[in-house]
């Protein structure tokens, strides 16, 4: 016969208490959703007069409960009205362009810092550390310069090169902690093998770095997928603009047709929930293995 398995009061208040945390955190979700399938008249509410009695009635906005009526349709007209199509495109060359230009970079540059001796060393990482205390609106108008004279504006380019360069110093940080764990031991005996730089970088030290791997592209995936400014000041041209700048479009100057933008903003959180839920068991496995350092 099995054993009943009997469960302690504070067992079950915990689970109780992290059923309702998970219902919390899913409760925006769950709305933005439901808000993509209604239209205004659920999402502001409407009044009518009523034939029988000739009064006017009241009907409450529906923020909370199903849509009556799924309007599906609001999502063929933000892909196609508001052109959301192109614009996911874009954002997801853009983030796909950044991502591999921070990874790249941000490691190699942590190689050197760490695993490498040579004057200046120190003095080049508390340079890259201070590109984490310039505020993104401070650089504006310089990099807004900078890229009209070199003829980069109204292209990828324009915000390619200015996420890779602001998420440069949040990638050699996390990189710095991460390649620090590696024993230098690898490095000698991958060099008494007949290893270069080059052969232990790339067959040593970055296998062992997939954590850190994970760890940046979703950092630097967020801030650039996520990012408004730069692309509303340096992207002018609905050919390369990106999907912040796109569902902000969809805003009318007098009237407003909201389930669409809803739409809008569910097929813009979906790749992020995606990547996340791929990418999300190797964040957890890198900060068991910062746990259990040394």
């Amino acid at each position: 016969m099995r054993e009943v398995r009997k469960f302690k009061p504070s067992t079950v208040i915990v689970h109780l208490l992290l059923i309702i945390l998970v219902l919390i955190n899913l409760f925006p979700l769950y709305w933005m959703v439901t808000f993509s399938l209604k239209n205004n008249d659920e999402i502001l509410g409407y009044s009518y007069v009523d034939e029988a009695t000739g009064e006017k009635v009241l009907v409450p906005p529906n923020h909370v409960g199903l849509p009556q009526n799924w309007e599906w349709n609001n999502y063929n007209k933000a892909m196609n009205t508001g052109n959301m199509g192109q614009y996911f495109i874009n954002s997801l060359a853009v983030s796909t362009s950044v991502i591999a230009i921070t990874v790249i970079a941000s490691f190699m540059a942590t190689y050197a810092l760490t695993r490498l001796v040579w004057k200046g060393r120190k003095m080049m990482n508390k340079f890259f550390m201070l590109g984490l205390t310039i505020p993104i609106h401070a650089a504006i108008v310089p990099v807004f310069t900078i890229l009209s004279k070199m003829k980069l504006l109204n292209t990828y380019a324009a915000l390619i090169v200015p996420y890779s360069a602001f998420s440069l110093s949040m990638g050699i940080l996390i990189s710095i902690g991460f390649m620090g764990d590696i024993p230098y031991d690898l490095d000698e005996a991958a060099f008494l093998d007949g290893c270069g730089v080059w052969k232990i970088f790339f067959r040593v030290i970055a296998p062992l770095m997939m954590p850190a791997i994970a760890t940046v592209g979703i950092y630097t995936f967020l801030q650039c997928w996520n990012e408004l400014l730069f692309a509303t000041i340096f992207v002018s041209s609905g050919k390369y603009r990106t999907l912040p700048v796109g569902v902000q479009q969809l805003f009318g100057q007098y009237t407003t047709d909201w389930g669409p933008i809803g739409a809008a903003l569910t097929i813009a959180t979906l790749p992020t929930m995606i990547v996340y839920a791929l990418l999300s068991k190797r964040i957890q496995d890198s900060f068991i293995a910062g746990a259990v350092k040394g």
